[in-house]
């Protein structure tokens, strides 16, 4: 266990990025997102939740894939470059950890997609424990300890040190990096930290939430369920839930004429658009009832029965605090917990 001083992180930052990129919370135009740190960056890492997750940093809201272009009368392809830079994502909170795994799922299974993977491989986490989770989190509900959670080293800001614990053989390498701006300390007091944030989660209004009438054998009964009639009429069909959300994966592939070629390119997508995974002969999920339902039957039934019973939410909250319908994945949840009580 280490520790260092809040008022050295800047130094601490500085060296990590002499070697690495570092991306960690940083404060623009009054938001907190991930974004890449330099010296003139506001780092931001006491707010507890970033308004979008570190999800885009393995995933990016939008990326080239390749580039068509002729040349002497042939089809020139070339494909984008992969992540070959080491980088480094402080302050990742465990609920985004945990969103790591479920997108690991879709994007390292076979066939595996390659920019996602050589990401992942480039990258190190270093978590960080939520000293003050906030009434609109939930994340022991889907098996996240918010006090010590995973990632390559963990740290805990407690007071005005932060204590560091590599858990990893990249987080071991980091920590050789930054080694000589480290004090060695004992854990007695990141164990006290922990203590007091597991009594905080405790008391969350959401943390005791139910899942049993959820899981891998709901997707059946749970389909025809009249609730979803009830609770789909405030969606605004907005899809902010899954643009703030650690987990979501969907995404559409379009092609752009540069004027030289034709740039192929992906980007987010949501379910909750009327236009998603739109054919020829229309889309399949016609009324945005369906596409309310489909949301949170895939992350709470179609996912984990596709994925050893793992679900694809992880409870940060995010889109309890930013659903302009105050309509949310808790909701859900509730309803199907007090049916037929």
């Amino acid at each position: 266990m280490y520790k260092i001083q809040k008022e050295n992180l800047k130094a601490l930052y500085a060296a990590i990025a002499a070697e690495d990129d570092l991306f960690l919370p940083v404060r623009s135009a009054g938001q907190v997102n991930f974004g890449l740190w330099t010296q003139e960056a506001e780092a931001d890492i006491d707010t507890l939740k970033t308004v979008k997750s570190a999800k885009d940093i393995f995933f990016p809201q939008s990326e080239n894939l390749y580039q068509v272009h002729r040349q002497e009368g042939k089809m020139n392809v070339q494909g984008a470059e992969l992540c070959r830079k080491p980088f480094v994502v402080f302050g990742i909170r465990g609920c985004d950890v945990k969103g790591m795994e479920v997108l690991d799922k879709v994007f390292l299974s076979e066939p595996v997609d390659s920019y996602y993977a050589a990401r992942r491989q480039m990258g190190t986490l270093v978590a960080m424990a939520c000293g003050r989770p906030e009434t609109s989190c939930f994340c022991k509900v889907f098996g996240v300890d918010c006090a010590a959670p995973a990632g390559d080293v963990i740290t805990w800001l407690v007071g005005d040190t932060l204590y560091w614990e590599p858990k990893t053989e990249k987080g071991e390498a980091l920590t050789a990096k930054v080694a000589q701006l480290l004090e060695k300390t004992d854990a007695s007091a990141v164990e006290a930290e922990k203590q007091n944030i597991r009594a905080i989660v405790e008391k969350l209004p959401y943390s005791h939430l139910s899942l049993d009438k959820w899981g891998a054998a709901a997707a059946d009964k749970n389909f025809d369920s009249p609730l979803w009639e009830q609770l789909y009429t405030p969606c605004l069909a907005c899809g902010t839930c899954t643009f703030v959300c650690p987990t979501c994966q969907c995404y559409d592939i379009k092609d752009y004429n540069t004027g030289n070629g034709v740039q192929r390119y992906r980007c987010w997508d949501s379910c909750m658009y009327s236009d998603f995974t739109m054919m020829a002969h229309g889309n399949n999920r016609n009324s945005q009832m369906q596409r309310f339902r489909q949301r949170f039957m895939h992350k709470l039934a179609y996912f984990p029965a596709n994925n050893d019973g793992m679900f694809s939410c992880v409870g940060c909250g995010r889109c309890v605090d930013k659903c302009p319908g105050h309509l949310n994945i808790v909701k859900v949840i509730k309803a199907f917990e007090k049916e037929g009580v």
